[in-house]
């Protein structure tokens, strides 16, 4: 293992009724809040209704701010920022998924901050301090209820650009399964392949002495496996909910990487074209993901053929360690596949017109990844072969 250091602020309050909690964590930030959420599925679900009554018996002045897009715009960011400025907030509280909670993190960050948020999102200046904020989150998917990343869209200049601060980690997050049930079929598969993409992302590395991260990150990948057809299957299940809810939060915050320096080439690739063609984030990843692994298969053919093995069951007799990750990357895309996750770029009606375009994005701070370093060759062959 590399040399680390470890710390994650964020109380965790896990499991159904979680949601009373907030009585406990909020009377310690002000009187004043900003309630942020997506497009109205808090509503449906009962969610808004128990968050505003609890708000209100604690004498707490509301704000609102809804319509946080799936892949959250900067302007809204800025929106939200102002308006924080303006009512002289003390607390932001995001409920929704990863990309409200994502669009909080820069909210929080430009309530504290003097000029456009865009330059901390694109590195250009750092985050010297955010308001504090909480989470109740909704879907199982981006992990970003437990860590301090964020990913913003500026639709204007068709950039989409990951960044973080430690100061950004949620004071405390809330997950109730309960409020996981009406996540639509679509938006439960591609949750999912996102839990597994995080897990890749670490898993793929070249570290040496790394036996306690690896199974926990096979551990989670076989879960979700196992899981995914029962919660398909029954998209109400409090059980299947609760497991994919789990397996997303501890997919990215932090346990599994603790030591090792990961990939994360691929997303990388499919924020250049969701920039481009606003497709959800997952699934890009499905689709991007095999492909990644094929082309990089012989910078660690060993790799490959341990989560062949380890996590898709391969029978390894007999065969190259080549042979095998290939087949352990061919099951990844039948598992995928079997649980509706688009294949190619076409499913979104995706051609090569565009490719140039996501190169040149994706390449914005040139070469990338760890496991294999990617130049626009690299990136251009994945695309091309992820039509």
């Amino acid at each position: 293992m590399n040399r680390f250091r470890f710390h994650n602020p964020t109380r965790l309050h896990f499991g159904e009724g979680t949601l009373d909690q907030l009585k406990e964590e909020l009377p310690a930030y002000g009187k004043t809040v900003l309630l942020v959420y997506g497009g109205g599925s808090i509503k449906q679900n009962g969610l808004y209704d128990g968050i505003i009554r609890i708000l209100s018996d604690l004498n707490i002045t509301v704000h609102e701010l809804s319509g946080v897009e799936p892949n959250p715009r900067v302007s809204t960011v800025r929106k939200g920022a102002e308006l924080c400025k303006k009512e002289n907030v003390d607390f932001i509280l995001a409920a929704g998924g990863g990309s409200v909670i994502d669009c909080v993190k820069a909210i929080a960050a430009g309530a504290r901050y003097d000029g456009d948020p865009w330059d901390f999102i694109t590195h250009k200046a750092p985050v010297k301090e955010a308001l504090p904020f909480g989470t109740v989150l909704t879907l199982a998917a981006t992990g970003s209820e437990m860590n301090s990343g964020s990913v913003i869209t500026n639709w204007e200049t068709q950039e989409k650009v990951g960044w973080g601060s430690p100061l950004v980690f949620p004071q405390f997050s809330i997950l109730d399964p309960a409020y996981t049930r009406s996540v639509p079929r679509n938006q439960t598969i591609y949750g999912m392949v996102d839990i597994m993409s995080h897990v890749f992302e670490s898993y793929f590395n070249h570290t040496e002495n790394r036996p306690v991260q690896d199974g926990f990150s096979e551990t989670l990948l076989r879960t979700v496996i196992e899981t995914a057809p029962k919660l398909l299957e029954d998209l109400n299940s409090f059980e299947h909910r609760e497991t994919i809810l789990y397996c997303g939060t501890m997919a990215l915050n932090g346990m599994i990487s603790m030591g090792i320096r990961g990939d994360w080439a691929t997303h990388n690739i499919e924020h250049a074209v969701s920039a481009v063609y606003d497709i959800p984030h997952g699934g890009g990843l499905a689709i991007l993901f095999p492909n990644w692994m094929e082309h990089v298969l012989d910078s660690g053919p060993e790799r490959f053929k341990q989560m062949a093995v380890n996590v898709f069951g391969i029978d390894p007799a007999g065969k190259s360690a080549r042979e095998v990750g290939l087949e352990g990357i061919q099951a990844l895309r039948a598992f995928w596949t079997s649980i509706e996750a688009p294949s190619r770029l076409a499913d979104y009606d995706i051609d090569d017109s565009q490719l140039e375009t996501m190169v040149d994005k994706a390449m914005v701070y040139g070469p990338f990844g760890h496991f294999q370093k990617l130049d626009r060759e690299d990136v251009l062959a994945i695309y091309r072969r992820s039509l």
